[in-house]
């Protein structure tokens, strides 16, 4: 822990617990480009976690195998449900599993945000994972520049992140399904 009356310091300190990442956009160099749009400035950590928090993961160590059944289960329902709409689910490979941490769904580019936007509207919690590291400012600064990744810049573009964790509920499922089957319709 660390307590300053320095609000120059507070404010490093805390881009250094989250890997150098702002969401502040007076702190940003590029235009935001919706309420996900996020930007690392510099190389920071990830000191996020508390000992407390520390002592219940490794209490939910026990049930990790419920939760990620749990959420292979929504996966599944979310594939099965999405599968005839004009968005592409991600593949995972033969003799591999997935712990599905997030269900990502691939849309037209251009499109993105209208159905983005759209979904936050219904109260859905989309959100987009992730910003290319190479295009944040801290790794530009270093050299790196837009179009040396350009499957990565093309999976941005393209992805919306859906609700998804072990105690999404059966009517929270179906609206989920519900909403993103009338916004890609």
């Amino acid at each position: 822990m660390a307590v300053t009356g320095v609000t120059s310091l507070a404010e490093r300190m805390r881009l250094l617990r989250s890997h150098g990442i702002t969401r502040d956009f007076s702190n940003m160099t590029e235009e935001h480009e919706g309420d996900w749009y996020y930007e690392q400035i510099e190389l920071g950590f990830n000191y996020r976690m508390t000992d407390i928090q520390a002592g219940l993961g490794l209490s939910q160590t026990e049930r990790l195998d419920t939760f990620v059944s749990a959420r292979r289960q929504i996966a599944d329902r979310y594939d099965k449900a999405f599968a005839g709409l004009n968005a592409q689910t991600l593949a995972i490979s033969d003799n591999t599993q997935s712990a599905c941490h997030l269900y990502v769904l691939l849309v037209e580019a251009e499109k993105r945000h209208r159905i983005f936007n759209d979904l936050r509207k219904m109260n859905i919690g989309a959100n987009v994972h992730y910003i290319p590291v190479h295009t944040q400012p801290y790794y530009r600064n270093l050299g790196f520049h837009y179009g040396q990744f350009p499957k990565a810049e093309s999976f941005y573009q393209r992805a919306i992140t859906l609700p998804l964790y072990p105690t999404l509920s059966r009517k929270d499922q179906d609206y989920v399904i519900r909403k993103v089957t009338e916004v890609l319709r």
